[in-house]
């Protein structure tokens, strides 16, 4: 299945754009946040995480994980909304105690959206979206959360200067408890400010704040990031990241890099 997936992308990467009157490329990736904008009619938008590193320490323990293939496909449906469906294709943990380590591997959970615009759906101005969610557990222990859950994001921008615009991703979720059945309130939000540092690059700051109250035990989680966008000719763009945890609930870094195309 993994075989068939690289597959069709690398095909669908491969095709030449044609040349239209499209809206400026915006994918979901490198931010923390989801923007507002939506792909155009009849035009898939693929994003891959190439790879993607995250450390935590608490202690004696630390914790690695590795995803690649972090695959989210975004199709626009009309002029207003798209569908989205997202897939990690391999995700290895390792943790270590002491002189213990146990590593487990596997593929994730499969994401389904749906986004429709309410304000300027190619995101200039002042833009907004209403983003549903799903998540089905389709993945394993290592990187798969075990249960379904939900959720709702409604991600808003707007212009405050000449090339710098202030994004923000309010979201609420069911997510799934730590124990892999059932599901508790989840909600928080990602802020972030863009600057177009040319006609081809973007860089973000971002900070998000999630609490999540799982009843193994209450958590929220304090992440600054930051982000930069290449984009060399307008179907392509080219991206790497970086968050940092702000406090003892966080990961403690993160670095990943991925490509996006439009066809």
């Amino acid at each position: 299945m993994k075989r068939a997936v690289f597959l069709v992308l690398g095909v669908a990467f491969a095709i030449p754009a044609i040349a239209q009157d499209l809206r400026p490329l915006c994918p979901t990736r490198p931010g923390l946040g989801t923007p507002p904008c939506i792909v155009d009619k009849g035009h898939t938008l693929a994003e891959v995480g190439v790879g993607d590193w995250t450390r935590d320490r608490d202690g004696d323990m630390q914790s690695d994980r590795v995803i690649v293939g972090d695959m989210l496909l975004r199709y626009g449906i009309d002029t207003q909304s798209e569908i989205e469906i997202g897939w990690t294709a391999y995700g290895h943990q390792r943790d270590r105690a002491g002189t213990s380590v146990n590593r487990s591997s596997g593929t994730g959970d499969v994401l389904l959206a749906y986004k429709r615009s309410v304000a300027n759906p190619d995101g200039s101005g002042l833009s907004a979206a209403v983003q549903p969610f799903v998540t089905l557990p389709a993945g394993g222990a290592a990187i798969g959360a075990g249960d379904w859950g939900a959720g709702v994001i409604v991600p808003i921008s707007t212009d405050i200067a000449e090339g710098v615009s202030l994004q923000l991703s309010p979201e609420i979720d069911a997510a799934v408890d730590e124990d892999r059945s059932g599901r508790h309130l989840a909600y928080g939000s990602v802020a972030g400010i863009g600057v177009d540092l040319s006609e081809a690059v973007n860089a973000a700051l971002e900070l998000s704040a999630f609490r999540d109250d799982d009843p193994s035990g209450h958590s929220t989680e304090l992440l600054a990031a930051a982000a930069l966008a290449w984009q060399p000719v307008d179907a392509w763009q080219l991206d790497v990241g970086s968050a940092l945890g702000l406090n003892h609930s966080s990961p403690d870094a993160r670095l990943y890099f991925g490509v996006a195309r439009r066809f």
